[in-house]
C-alpha cells in the first residue's frame, strides 16, 4: 500500500492490522513524519505529493489518501475542489493514473494492473460543496482512472446520499459515511470513505458486507 496525505499513519495502521504492507508514504509535516518513522520503521517517506511521479514510485496494490478537507468542510470557506488545499485530491488521481499506465504497458490483465484499489477519505461536507458538484467531480475523476469516457449524473434533486455505489464494466466505486464513535473512538467524527476497485466488482463488498456482527465492548 502507498499512503498519500499520510498524517500520523491512520491508513498504514489499518493496513498492518489487516495483513497489508505499507510500502511508502507521502507527508510534508515534520511531526507526523517523526511519528510514523517510529511506528512504521520500514515504510519509506517519499516527500511532497506535488513533486511525485506515479511511474517512478514503487508500484503498490492500494493507494490511499485523505486529501486536505478545509475547502470542503461546512466549517470552512467552502472553496471546494477549486481551493488550494482540497484541490490536492487531483494529485492523488494523477499519481494513480501514472502508476497504472506504467504497469499496464506490460500487457497485464486489467485486474492485475496496479494499483487495483483506490481509497479516499474526507468530510461529509464534500457531498454539498459547490452545490453537490464537487462530489460528482470526485466520482467522475476516480471512475476515469479506469474509463476515460465515464460521465456520472447528479442524483435526484441533486442531493448525494450517505452511501452509494457505481457499477462500471470492469470497475466499481462505493462510498459510505462512517462515524468514529462506533469504531472504538470516544468522539463523534463522521467521514466519507470511498473505495474504488479498478479491476472488478469488490468495492461494495468491501464497504457494505460485514464479516461478523458488531461486538458489544
Amino acid at each position: 500500500m502507498g499512503s498519500l496525505f499520510d498524517g500520523i499513519g491512520g491508513f498504514p495502521l489499518a493496513a498492518v492490522n489487516n495483513g497489508i504492507i505499507p510500502l511508502w508514504a507521502s507527508e510534508i509535516e515534520s511531526f507526523p513524519i517523526e511519528v510514523t518513522k517510529i511506528r512504521f520503521p520500514d515504510m519509506v517517506h517519499v516527500g511532497d505529493i506535488t513533486k511525485l511521479k506515479g511511474d517512478e514510485l514503487p508500484p503498490v496494490d492500494i493507494i490511499t489518501g485523505g486529501s486536505p478537507c478545509q475547502d470542503l468542510s461546512v466549517a470552512g470557506k467552502r472553496a471546494g475542489l477549486a481551493g488550494e488545499r482540497s484541490g490536492l485530491f487531483m494529485e492523488q488521481i494523477r499519481i494513480t493514473k501514472e502508476m497504472r499506465c506504467k504497469d499496464g504497458r506490460e500487457g497485464k490483465a486489467n485486474h492485475l494492473i496496479r494499483p487495483r484499489y483506490f481509497v479516499w477519505e474526507n468530510v461529509p461536507g464534500a457531498f454539498s460543496s459547490a452545490g453537490g458538484e464537487d462530489f460528482k467531480a470526485v466520482l467522475e475523476e476516480t471512475a476515469r482512472i479506469a474509463d476515460s469516457n465515464v460521465s456520472i449524473p447528479r442524483p435526484p434533486r441533486g442531493i448525494w446520499k450517505s452511501a452509494g455505489c457505481i457499477l462500471g464494466y470492469e470497475f466499481t466505486i462505493a462510498w459510505r459515511v462512517l462515524d468514529a464513535q462506533y469504531w472504538g473512538v470516544a468522539q463523534r467524527r463522521k467521514r466519507i470513505f470511498l473505495v474504488a476497485d479498478f479491476g472488478g466488482h469488490t468495492a461494495p463488498k468491501i464497504l457494505f458486507e460485514q464479516e461478523s456482527l458488531f461486538g458489544n465492548t
